[in-house]
């Protein structure tokens, strides 16, 4: 009997993944609590511009004299948080197209999985750029763009995994003898579908991130005042050269994010097909 996610992580996942992990979750709960625990109000003055990183302002403050450590740690809950969003709406969509379209097969399939590739042939940052300049800035209209986009990955993984599945002797027998079609998908669909799922998802945390901040970075995001780790970084890059802090803080805590979602997404990967 296969062993279940839990117990393949707690057994087969090397000390860098499990530290990616905990950081996924670390900065989970600090995307949740920034609003509480940032030292400054990060919208407000609070000392001379342009000081560097020291005792007092840890990362220093921007060219109004806000310190960037409260706008970074805000920044976070405008960057995670909404691509956390954008990929369970993905998953929940694309989970629902895909398994409609594995358990009827025939025409609906057919029907689903041409709408499918429809959707991944377009250029999707392309067109999601445009549609967030259509309908105007803003972090729900970036975030709609983007899911718009993002759900026929999810649909195709779980349209393949489930006529895979539905293939097997077991399931054959079970549906043989009578069980509801609720209790087929929880017992002998759902085991097999939810590790592919889990993987593809957590690596596609550092895609969104990514995209969400290139579209902040070009001005599409939420509008100023509003600490966003992309906005942050394209105001401040003329002054690279002298207040380096400005710029490399928020590009850093992007790449932070980014690369711990690789990271445990390359570990549950390698779980998986252990398994």
């Amino acid at each position: 009997m296969r062993d279940s996610l839990l117990a393949q992580l707690m057994y087969r996942i090397g000390p860098g993944e499990s530290l990616a992990l905990l950081a996924l979750v670390a900065i989970t709960v600090l995307s949740i609590i920034a609003p509480w625990i940032t030292p400054h109000d990060p919208y407000l003055r609070v000392d001379s511009a342009y000081l560097p990183p020291g005792p007092g302002h840890w990362f220093g403050t921007d060219e109004i004299g806000r310190d960037m450590l409260s706008r970074i740690l805000l920044g976070t809950t405008y960057t995670w948080l909404p691509g956390l969003a954008i990929i369970a709406g993905a998953l929940i969509f694309g989970s629902a197209i895909g398994l409609v379209a594995g358990l009827a097969g025939g025409r609906t399939d057919l029907l689903l999985m041409r709408l499918v590739e429809l959707f991944m042939v377009l250029p999707s940052t392309l067109i999601a750029l445009a549609v967030v300049a259509a309908l105007g800035n803003g972090l729900f209209n970036t975030m709609l763009a983007i899911l718009i986009f993002w759900w026929p990955w999810y649909a195709r993984i779980v349209r393949d995994e489930v006529r895979r599945l539905v293939s097997r002797p077991h399931f054959e027998a079970a549906r043989s003898a009578g069980l509801p079609l609720a209790r087929l998908i929880r017992r002998h669909l759902l085991p097999g579908i939810v590790p592919a799922l889990l993987v593809a998802a957590t690596l596609d945390v550092a895609n969104v991130v990514m995209i969400m901040s290139l579209m902040s970075f070009l001005g599409l995001g939420q509008p100023a005042p509003a600490p966003e780790l992309g906005a942050m970084t394209a105001r401040a890059l003329d002054s690279l050269t002298v207040f380096w802090w400005l710029p490399i803080l928020p590009a850093t805590a992007i790449f932070v994010m980014c690369l711990m979602s690789n990271l445990a997404g390359d570990g549950l990967r390698r779980i998986v097909r252990g398994a």
